[in-house]
């Protein structure tokens, strides 16, 4: 039974799906995502293997201005840092949210070569609350270095356990704790930056289900 509170999801904002590299294939959770919610729908990159990050932020810029209100962003990995390209130089209100799942450090050293022309990622507050979900195994993220990432963007940073990269691959299909908090961010006055303004604020410990 749909929980009372929670807007139907007919009546949300318009919700902009950011894969990365190779994309997300139909069996990862934001394909399953898109495919709940009647407002969502794929920002599509024309080139999933040979991201340019000029191209890329130009379509997402594309796709958010393209929407009749301020959307909410739900990024992965290399889409996160797609995301905050686009906001460093963008004003408030043409977003509403972001959920930013296991971004992708293109800035390694020994990270993946494809991805790192993305670099440098950028280190201000984005213009829109948003939540940093982060695995203690991800092998393309340190913790550490999630949680600077959240503290400089003004993040909420939530811890999602031993999960991976969060994709496919390590199990994350249908996953009911990434619809809850794409559902917190639809909300009506939701501001989750609220609770993580400062570094020293983060949901530490916090854990979300699987």
């Amino acid at each position: 039974m749909p929980d009372p509170q929670l807007p139907p999801v007919s009546a949300v904002s318009p919700v902009l799906v950011l894969p990365g590299l190779f994309g997300s294939g139909p069996d990862h959770w934001q394909t399953r995502l898109e495919a709940a919610f009647p407002t969502a729908r794929r920002v599509e990159q024309r080139d999933w293997e040979r991201p340019e990050r000029e191209e890329w932020v130009a379509t997402l810029d594309r796709a958010i201005r393209g929407c009749k209100s301020a959307p909410v962003l739900v990024a992965h990995s290399l889409g996160c840092v797609t995301a905050a390209v686009w906001a460093e130089s963008r004003a408030p209100g043409l977003v509403r949210g972001a959920l930013l799942v296991a971004p992708s450090d293109v800035e390694r050293p020994d990270g993946v070569p494809a991805i790192r022309g993305f670099a440098p990622i950028p280190m201000k507050p984005l213009p829109f609350p948003s939540i940093l979900v982060s695995s203690s195994n991800d092998p393309y993220l340190t913790v550490a270095r999630s949680r600077e990432l959240a503290a400089a963007w003004g993040s909420r940073w939530v811890d999602a356990g031993a999960a991976g990269h969060v994709n496919a691959a390590a199990g994350f299909g249908p996953w009911p704790g990434g619809r809850a908090l794409l559902e917190e961010l639809l909300l009506p006055g939701a501001a989750p930056m609220e609770k993580s303004a400062r570094p020293t604020v983060h949901d530490r410990g916090r854990k979300i289900p699987d």
